[in-house]
């Protein structure tokens, strides 16, 4: 393992999440030690859920604007798995208050399936990905997400294979969803009883 010292921390931004400039010594691997500097953004831990109904083969997915996608050339609208930030609850809750809120549904059988860093090289947030149950009994509201956080968010049911194939044809770019969407076909939830 390397060791690494501190040498700096400035808090360049704290708004929505606080990014921070770092200088730091790390010794590599081969015993020589170098003076390196990162940008580090930290905007909390995540969680995301893939629902699925085994009966009728779907997911629920939703749509909504990203900025940062749209400064990257695309045109912002982005199919995901329902996500949230942890705030002060635990995985498991946020993602239920998440899953009630943005897609309107009370979700059966949540389990936690992946955990895993985003994007290591710049951002802390760790998300607990996780895969849940639903049928059309179990929709509480119309979902869409908070009005009052900036929300709009497009709630879409489709087939579990449609959901695959979009991936292959570029239409589903989210790496938290590709990843949820993966494990589905690996753990064979595609398959209708």
């Amino acid at each position: 393992m390397s060791t690494i010292r501190i040498r700096s921390d400035e808090l360049l931004s704290d708004n929505w999440g606080t990014l921070r400039k770092l200088t730091f010594d790390i010794t590599r691997r081969d015993g020589v030690t170098e003076t390196q500097m990162r940008e580090v953004y930290d905007r909390g831990n995540g969680a995301a859920i893939l629902p699925y109904d085994p009966e009728r083969g779907t997911v629920l997915l939703v749509r909504q604007f990203r900025v940062p996608a749209y400064l990257s050339g695309h045109d912002g609208y982005l199919i995901e798995a329902c996500a949230g930030l942890l705030d002060d609850l635990d995985p498991d809750t946020a993602i239920r208050k998440e899953a009630e809120e943005e897609l309107g549904y009370r979700l059966r059988d949540v389990k936690a399936v992946l955990e895993g860093f985003m994007s290591p090289g710049s951002v802390t947030e760790r998300l607990t990905l996780f895969t849940a149950l639903y049928s059309p009994a179990d929709r509480i509201s119309e979902g869409g997400g908070s009005a009052h956080e900036g929300e709009d968010i497009e709630i879409i049911e489709m087939p579990l294979e449609k959901a695959y194939a979009m991936i292959a044809a570029g239409e589903i770019l989210d790496g938290k969803t590709i990843m949820l969407l993966q494990h589905a076909m690996l753990a064979g939830l595609s398959t209708k009883p």
